[in-house]
């Protein structure tokens, strides 16, 4: 199933991937270890499973890989929107929430295109 055209997802997972390292360093600044783990872990494992479908074993194998990948990304929402209403942590910029929004819509067409082919 390997192609190794451009894949505006992978771009897209690659780029939130740098996104969140940044971030989490950011909140590592601030001593909040736990958190930015948790935001490292969740927010890069999204481009490692979408970069892992890509060389998917059968249809089956990409669409679960990709299932993994939308859990990670409703999993990294949850972090970020606890950064953003909670005073002890810092805001995750626009970008990396619109980023995500949009990582998500892309990841749930591709499921169900993936499922009714």
């Amino acid at each position: 199933m390997r192609n190794d055209k451009e894949n505006i997802i992978v771009t897209l997972t690659f780029k939130l991937s740098l996104n969140i390292i940044d971030f989490s360093e950011e909140i590592r600044k601030n001593h909040k270890y736990e958190m930015a783990s948790q935001i490292f872990r969740s927010g890069t494992s999204i481009g490692a499973n979408v970069a892992e479908a890509q060389n998917a074993e059968s249809k089956k194998d990409f669409i679960h890989k990709f299932k993994i990948a939308a859990k990670e990304a409703d999993e990294l929402q949850y972090w970020l929107k606890l950064c953003e209403q909670s005073q002890h942590y810092p805001t995750p910029n626009k970008l990396i929430n619109d980023d995500l929004k949009s990582i998500i819509k892309i990841m749930s067409k591709i499921i169900s295109n993936s499922k009714q082919s």
